[in-house]
């Protein structure tokens, strides 16, 4: 399949970035934008001030507020819009995507009301002729980075290769890799619960616990990342991969990670609510924390370390406390909570 005429949903940091992906790549692009003065400023400047400061965009991206325009006669279309809005654009977009569209999204979360995966709301709210054209974009991939050209690689989900071969070929170049995989649920988890983990990293970053802790931190989440992602029905050895261990290494280790910056400035003092404040964009862990915390009790499994952020983030629970909770824990053997690989 020959794909040129694509189209980015969300003018954040990473879909503006991802639109520069396709442009690079010879693609004609359109980036959809809620608000006018950006769509404006990447038509007219060629930036994207807001959340890629200094950085010059390709000359030939388009910016628009028009969903209609966006999505109408687009080959590819990625979504990138914050996991709560997903849904309201999907509907909204629904009625004028083409029938050979491929639906790729790159959000990272849970739909909060529902618990439901990204790819399952899309499923839900685009036609039934789309239904088996949607893949999901995942991996170790902050957004300053890449619009720098620097070597990064990720992976692209889907269910029918054929929409994840047609993905990777229009994405993939010299500085960008896309792998393909067929295991969207567990590239969906892997890519949303490493958030939480980053905040607990830059909340034991703050409270100076130092690399011990971080390297525990970040083992043990990934452990609490496969249970859960398993019980859904995830692949284990897909969070042995550049969507899981991959993705949460970098969060957990990054000055980029929106998701570490906020777990310490928790670490300061900070209320949830002047963090959000402080940081001004969206902090996809937060209410990922709260998702979580829900379908681990619905599924039965046990995720301490999304417990006790949980109620850092929504009960008040000092973090000090929560992290000598943690390490006060009964005795057990780390081979009874280890992932089953040979299942």
């Amino acid at each position: 399949m020959t794909m040129n005429k694509t189209a980015v949903l969300g003018a954040g940091s990473w879909g503006t970035v991802l639109a520069a992906v396709l442009a690079d790549n010879g693609n004609e692009v359109t980036l959809w934008a809620r608000r006018k003065d950006a769509a404006d400023e990447i038509n007219t400047e060629h930036i994207n001030s807001r959340y890629l400061p200094g950085r010059v965009l390709p000359d030939h991206l388009y910016a628009t507020t028009d969903l209609k325009e966006a999505v109408a006669d687009k080959d590819l279309i990625l979504v990138v819009v914050p996991s709560q809005s997903v849904r309201d654009v999907a509907r909204e977009a629904a009625p004028y995507i083409g029938r050979n569209t491929v639906v790729v999204h790159a959000s990272k979360g849970f739909e909060l009301s529902s618990l439901k995966r990204i790819s399952e709301v899309l499923r839900e709210e685009l036609p039934d002729y789309l239904k088996d054209r949607v893949a999901v974009l995942s991996g170790p991939s902050h957004a300053e980075e890449v619009i720098r050209h620097s070597p990064t690689t990720v992976v692209v989900a889907s269910e029918a290769p054929a929409v994840a071969q047609a993905a990777q070929a229009l994405l993939i170049n010299s500085y960008f890799r896309v792998y393909t995989h067929p295991d969207v649920i567990g590239v969906e988890i892997g890519g949303s619960l490493k958030n939480i983990i980053a905040l607990g990293a830059g909340l034991s970053d703050g409270l100076g616990f130092g690399d011990n802790a971080k390297a525990a931190l970040i083992t043990r989440g990934l452990a609490e990342i496969a249970r859960l992602g398993m019980a859904m029905g995830a692949k284990p050895i897909t969070f042995a991969g550049l969507s899981g261990v991959g993705d949460l290494v970098v969060t957990c280790t990054s000055r980029h990670s929106r998701n570490w910056r906020a777990g310490h400035l928790l670490s300061q003092g900070n209320s949830l609510d002047e963090v959000l404040d402080q940081m001004g964009m969206v902090v996809e862990g937060v209410k990922t924390t709260q998702a979580a915390y829900r379908l681990a009790r619905q599924h039965g499994v046990e995720m301490p370390i999304t417990r006790e952020l949980n109620d850092v983030l929504f009960l008040g629970k000092e973090p000090q406390r929560a992290v000598e909770d943690l390490m006060g824990r009964g005795k057990t053997d780390e081979m009874e909570e280890m992932i089953q690989l040979d299942r």
